[in-house]
């Protein structure tokens, strides 16, 4: 008899809406929303694999280029298709924006027990940023091109000059 341990793809995210461009430790959102839930890609999870095995490049041929601190992005767009696992990019055809990550960013953490590790992701949209009404985003391995690891679909308000948005992912394995 064969036992296998279940897995779920486990995705907690926040966004905070600040007014102008303080999102300092003192400062206090005038919103904020914090879902469950996205998308991987199949993309994204190859690119995992071809980590774990240590690869220096992709299936593809491509150099392999690390979720890190260096590369990672997180980008919203004004699209509203489905999301879809073989998707390669938001799908928004001009109101979409790839930001790298706020300092210390990405941060993992180990837990008590595999399902407690998480790796967390945050970028800061200041008021010049992306101001349109943000119905996607996803987690990319770089500033453009590149791997997109996760896609998530959901109207989360306009964002306009007067206001900084701060997407925080936390993403683990349950």
């Amino acid at each position: 008899m064969f036992t296998n341990d279940p897995i779920t793809w486990k995705a907690v995210w926040r966004l905070e809406k600040y007014w102008g461009d303080n999102t300092g430790p003192e400062a206090v959102p005038y919103d904020a929303i914090e879902r469950e839930g996205n998308l991987l890609m199949h993309g994204g999870a190859s690119a995992l694999w071809q980590m774990l095995l240590g690869n220096g490049t992709t299936t593809a041929g491509q150099p392999l280029t690390y979720f890190n601190a260096a590369n990672a992005h997180l980008s919203v767009g004004d699209s509203t298709t489905a999301a879809a696992a073989t998707q390669t990019d938001l799908q928004a055809a001009t109101n979409k924006l790839r930001k790298p990550m706020d300092a210390t960013y990405p941060q993992h953490a180990d837990g008590s027990t595999p399902t407690n590790a998480t790796i967390t992701f945050r970028a800061t949209f200041g008021t010049a940023d992306a101001n349109w009404t943000w119905n996607e985003w996803g987690i990319f391995n770089a500033s453009a091109g590149g791997r997109m690891l996760n896609r998530k679909v959901e109207s989360l308000g306009t964002k306009t000059s007067a206001a900084s948005w701060v997407l925080t992912c936390s993403l683990s394995i349950a």
